[in-house]
């Protein structure tokens, strides 16, 4: 499944892409099927911190039912298609992201962050950057209003990140979050079965769910091949291993 040439011009512009309806339902049902199966087994309140931040269903994560949304769709194809031929590493298991309903009134504004930084509970050594090539979010459930747990974007801010870690440089992100101007959030909206191609370098989060539902997704992050060889290269570069977006920078 190749990128129109609109897709990529989001990509470019807005640093990320949603790519409705390529998941097939009888795959979106199953990868629901295990995970409200593992729900049902009950969970401690304790361990809900490290859940919300990392995964729920972590016995889940690896499991073919939950990986093959990446590895047997068009969703790595589209990787290709961005990244280049076979320069994306192997992705084996997925983040499972649930979204319970809060009973806040009115709902809080969402507030955005950049993958890989270290909070007590996510998993990330103190003092280490864990950044990645692409994050690829997979919907599982209907997200049709806003404060439904939405995927929220801050369109745009790749580019200004990029310009804000060429003068400060990448490590000031282990002092937290760059102090800039952002604009407007979106929050996503989409079907079971969508899929968001997304810049590691984009400002997200995700909005309230003042809705009746859980949201459901999974999120898979991405590394092209030469990423460890100088973590902060791709930082102060934003395509440096994305070449079919390269391609159309004249």
């Amino acid at each position: 499944m190749k990128l129109a040439y609109e897709q990529k011009q989001s990509m470019l512009q807005n640093g990320y892409i949603h790519v409705p309806g390529v998941i097939p339902k009888a795959m979106v049902d199953d990868a629901m099927r295990h995970i409200n199966h593992s729900v049902g087994q009950g969970m401690n309140v304790s361990d809900m911190p490290i859940f919300r931040s990392q995964s729920f269903c972590p016995e889940l994560q690896g499991d073919s039912v939950i990986s093959d949304l990446y590895n047997k769709t068009p969703v790595a194809d589209m990787v290709q298609c961005l990244l280049g031929e076979g320069a994306a590493r192997p992705v084996g298991r997925g983040q499972i992201a649930l979204r319970f309903p809060s009973l806040q009134d009115p709902p809080g504004q969402p507030h955005c962050h950049l993958d890989g930084m270290y909070t007590p509970t996510n998993g990330v050594p103190e003092g280490k950057i864990s950044n990645f090539t692409m994050l690829v979010g997979v919907l599982l459930s209907p997200v049709r209003t806003p404060y439904a747990g939405n995927f929220t974007v801050w369109p745009g801010t790749h580019r200004i990140y990029e310009n804000y870690f060429r003068e400060h440089g990448a490590e000031s992100l282990l002092n937290g979050m760059p102090k800039v101007e952002l604009p407007q959030p979106v929050q996503t909206t989409g079907e079971p079965g969508d899929v968001f191609l997304v810049h590691y370098q984009l400002a997200h989060g995700v909005a309230p769910n003042v809705s009746p539902f859980p949201r459901y997704a999974i999120f898979f992050r991405v590394k092209h091949v030469d990423h460890d060889q100088d973590w902060k290269a791709p930082m102060t570069d934003i395509w440096l291993h994305w070449p079919g977006i390269r391609e159309m920078i004249k």
